[in-house]
């Protein structure tokens, strides 16, 4: 028999206990063994709970059993998670998380450990909760040269846009309904100032291009200060904005990950993705492109994606060698985010009357005017890199216009 460990008993770790029990003969036979969780780690006490007596408060009680196999890790920030998961891979127990703060930080001294003493640190649900893009990514899709992967990767920050195109919210009203919700925290800086996704992004970047990538290599814009008119007017134009998460491979071998706002054109299927669910667009020489779409968050859907990988868990016996990435000592294989090349949204408050004059004297060729209220003019500019958009901008500021808003459109 194979019995596990769960640590910590919140949202997920409770959630994972109720899926493993619900559907236990059906794991069991996928697994091709007896399992159970024999121990919960959490120091709260949950007297009126069935598993009651399952709970312990010390790390070092299952550390120490010879009969854990696995654990599944939904503790969630960086300590003391990274601590007990280093005790469990040191004893050669394979560790499952949730934990993306934890993956993005840590992941490359855990893989190092778990193939140290032979057994497996899994994080398919550290991104994109149920939707399946971790191992895909290095398994699947390992005949590929991948160049890109952009997506949705913070399912509240897409249910407040979602209300803000679809109902004419403002920013604050939807992300109080968030809240309402259950879908944001009280405290919703992670998810709306992009941290989160800058994470998930993080890790994806590390596996598909074999270094680690910390969160303060990777530029990091949320959507606080999204106009609820420029979402009007995009999606006017013909197109969404939504907070895109996005790694790409360069010519100069470098790569550049990015987080920010960006206008999604209708005719990329990112753009219909609406309220809490995310998507992961990959684009490789082999396939394309592929999209993943699911619930990117919740108590059942993440705890799947935690089953699966203890799961697999059970049933290697050795380290799954593609499922890892290098640790570094610098970023220089970070392209600085300013060399990011796109089209630029720019909504430009002026009073000039003769618009097209103004956009062709003081603008690269083939920008594109986009209808826009009195009193203020909005264009699209060709693919420029965001160091010229910033320069764009000053030139038209130091002309005595101002710039509301920029936002890159996503190629």
């Amino acid at each position: 028999m194979s019995k596990f460990a769960v640590l910590g008993y919140g949202v997920v770790g409770s959630g994972v206990v109720e899926l493993f029990y619900k559907n236990k003969e059906k794991i069991q036979k996928r697994a091709g063994d007896e399992m159970d969780v024999k121990y919960i780690l959490d120091i709260r006490d949950f007297p009126d709970s069935p598993y009651k007596d399952k709970f312990v408060k010390t790390i070092d009680e299952i550390v120490n059993d010879p009969e854990i196999k696995a654990v599944a890790e939904c503790m969630g920030g960086v300590e003391p998670a990274f601590t007990f998961s280093k005790k469990c891979l040191e004893k050669g127990i394979s560790v499952s998380t949730s934990n993306k703060e934890l993956v993005a930080a840590k992941g490359d001294i855990l893989l190092a450990l778990a193939k140290e003493h032979n057994c497996n640190y899994f994080f398919e649900a550290s991104v994109g909760g149920a939707i399946p893009i971790i191992r895909p990514l290095h398994k699947c899709l390992a005949a590929n040269d991948i160049d890109s992967v952009a997506g949705i990767l913070n399912g509240t920050t897409n249910f407040i846009l979602t209300k803000m195109i679809n109902e004419g919210m403002k920013f604050d009203t939807a992300l109080k309904l968030a809240q309402e919700l259950g879908y944001a925290e009280k405290d919703p800086t992670a998810d709306v100032e992009g941290h989160d996704a800058c994470r998930k992004i993080c890790i994806i970047s590390s596996l598909v291009y074999g270094r680690h990538v910390y969160p303060d290599s990777v530029h990091t814009q949320g959507i606080s200060d999204i106009k609820l008119e420029d979402v009007q007017i995009v999606n006017k134009w013909g197109g969404s904005i939504k907070l895109i998460a996005k790694v790409s491979e360069l010519e100069n071998g470098k790569i550049l990950p990015l987080v920010m706002p960006m206008i999604v054109p209708f005719d990329n299927l990112i753009s219909r993705v609406d309220d809490v669910f995310n998507a992961v667009l990959v684009s490789g020489n082999g396939i394309d492109k592929t999209l993943f779409y699911g619930r990117g968050a919740g108590k059942l859907p993440t705890a799947s994606a935690v089953l699966g990988d203890v799961i697999d868990s059970v049933k290697h016996d050795r380290t799954v060698f593609s499922q890892s990435w290098e640790s570094v000592s610098d970023n220089s294989f970070v392209e600085d985010w300013h060399n990011y090349k796109a089209p630029v949204y720019f909504r430009v408050d002026t009073d000039v009357t003769d618009t097209v004059k103004f956009v062709k004297e003081m603008c690269p060729e083939n920008c594109e005017l986009v209808d826009a209220p009195n009193g203020q003019l909005c264009f699209i500019t060709p693919v420029v890199s965001l160091t010229e958009a910033d320069s764009l901008k000053e030139k038209l500021e130091s002309a005595g216009a101002k710039v509301v808003s920029l936002i890159p459109v996503l190629k």
